[in-house]
């Protein structure tokens, strides 16, 4: 047990050290008496831009920690009694072959990391290229257009994440958080994301990450193949029996699907194989981009660029008065850039990307419309990835080909005139940009409620819809267009065995959710069955 004490702050020109006064104080205890001292979450509270603080969650072992709990009478003092067990009991069911897991994303990555630690010897394959190689292919699409279909910023190791911001921030509460927290910092992750309110750690450092826990998975007994891509699956009497990669059959009883949400091929096999599935809401928008240093004036006042800050971000909620529709941010990049993230030919889609110190001149976010079921057309499960599909050619078309994306200026979207000139900001999207009217590549509803929703952002960050901010078509893979559905055994409720995983599936929405769906599904089959060692 420990004590959890909530909501301690301190100015910005306070000093760290000053927290474990106010700890002592709080808990009517002396220094000496302290055994462990822990700094659980750190976030920066600048809604007085005069008087920003630094709020800060605190764990503290102690002697006789029940009493030290009631005499400090303190709604923000507590036992803290939830930690994730990494103990479990085996199973006593006897694996005929070694676990596969398809996709080497975060779901798929954790999942494997657990097994290969339990003793199960996982097989993880994955359809694009290992990161170091992989960087080389994505930076040659930046720079020529030149795509490859198997290995690009949405297929490869360390999936979608790697070439992103590296976000571990989450809306779980799951005790499941700190492990994967754990496990990205021994890979080489800075230690303050075990205690950043929002952490990060940057596609640079992510990829070295990423690698390390590769290498750990192999010394651990594991197996990880690149470049080899799931084909087909077989099920007989509903379980599963094998799989088919590069054309090759492998016996498999126990598959993690973790295939991410770009997976659009394997959607269709798995359609084609009658696994359950149904459409799923997402959103669609646009890449916003802004003067960083404007961002960090507005959010931070007369403390942008303090030495303690960083630059700043945002995050933007509004609905619609016409129709109620969500608008929101997503995926706030401070200090990053837009990237190219196609995965199929003809059809163009946008990221956000940050490394680790986010100094680069613009903030970039996605500023997406929320879609559902509704505005799809067909009557089969996939209609939602043909709906972003449809909107990607036209993104692809309107930019005139070669992965060139369509820009505007925000000004000029909102009185829909096709810019001619760049105010103060550029664009960083690669492999380049030409002026459209993104009318054309987005529906109309769209259109409408973004407009609506960066006049009300501008009420809340002053500048935010000036004629200087970039638009770049498109944003479409917030999330899974599918749900493929399991049991409360986490398996697919059409064969078992195979274990839909992480965000391809349905079940999460960023690095962590989906890293902590791995862990799941893993402890499900460890559960179930002995270890190979």
């Amino acid at each position: 047990m420990s004590i959890k004490i909530n909501n301690l702050n301190i100015s910005i020109d306070e000093n760290i050290e000053d927290l474990k006064n106010k700890v002592c104080k709080k808990l009517k205890i002396s220094h000496t008496n302290i055994e462990e001292f822990k700094i659980l979450r750190e976030s920066i509270d600048a809604r007085r831009k005069d008087n920003i603080r630094f709020n800060y969650v605190v764990e503290v072992k102690c002697d006789k920690e029940a009493k030290v709990v009631a005499r400090a009478n303190d709604k923000d003092v507590k036992i803290e009694k939830e930690i994730y067990n990494e103990e479990f009991l085996f199973g006593n069911k006897k694996m005929k072959h070694r676990p596969v897991v398809v996709g080497m994303g975060p779901a798929g990555m954790f999942a494997g990391l657990l097994l290969a630690e339990k003793g199960y010897r996982p097989i993880i394959i994955e359809r694009g290229e290992k990161v170091e190689d992989r960087t080389n292919t994505i930076n040659k699409f930046w720079t020529t257009g030149q795509l490859n279909l198997e290995s690009n910023v949405q297929f490869g190791e360390g999936g979608a994440g790697t070439f992103s911001d590296g976000k571990l921030t989450t809306r779980i509460k799951d005790a499941r958080c700190d492990f994967v927290l754990d496990k990205f910092v021994k890979a080489g992750a800075p230690k303050e994301i075990l205690y950043n309110g929002k952490p990060h750690i940057g596609t640079d450092i992510l990829k070295k990450v990423v690698k390390n826990i590769r290498e750990k998975i192999i010394e651990l007994g594991g197996e990880v193949r690149f470049n080899s891509k799931l084909q087909d699956i077989v099920v007989s009497n509903g379980a599963l029996k094998s799989i088919v990669v590069n054309g090759a059959e492998i016996p498999s009883e126990n598959l993690v699907l973790a295939i991410g949400h770009s997976s659009r091929d394997t959607y269709e096999m798995l359609y084609s194989k009658r696994i359950s599935m149904e459409p799923k809401a997402f959103a669609i928008g646009v890449r916003a981009e802004h003067s960083q240093q404007m961002i960090s004036e507005k959010q931070y006042g007369k403390y942008a660029n303090h030495p303690k800050l960083k630059a700043a971000d945002y995050r933007l909620t509004y609905n619609t008065k016409s129709t109620g529709r969500g608008v929101y941010s997503f995926c706030m990049c401070p200090g990053g850039e837009v990237v190219a993230a196609a995965s199929e030919e003809g059809r163009l889609v946008t990221n956000g990307m940050s490394f680790f110190k986010r100094d680069k001149d613009n903030a970039n976010s996605a500023i997406v419309v929320s879609i559902n079921e509704s505005d799809f057309q067909g009557d089969t499960p996939l209609k939602g990835m043909e709906f972003q599909r449809h909107y990607e050619s036209l993104a692809y078309i309107l930019g005139g080909g070669k992965y060139t994306a369509p820009v505007q200026l925000i000004g000029d979207f909102l009185n829909d005139e096709i810019s001619t000139k760049l105010g103060n900001v550029k664009p960083t999207y690669k492999p380049g940009y030409e002026f459209r009217d993104l009318r054309k590549c987005l529906p109309h509803y769209v259109v409408e409620a973004l407009k609506e929703g960066f006049i009300n952002f501008d009420k809340k960050i002053k500048g935010f819809d000036s004629n200087d901010g970039v638009l770049t078509g498109i944003e479409t893979r917030t999330s899974a267009p599918v749900r493929i559905l399991r049991n409360e055994n986490l398996e697919s409720i059409s064969a078992q065995g195979l274990y839909p995983c992480g965000e391809g599936a349905g079940f999460a929405g960023g690095i962590m959710s989906a890293a902590v769906d791995g862990v799941k599904v893993a402890e499900n089959i460890i559960k179930k069955y002995q270890p190979l060692y």
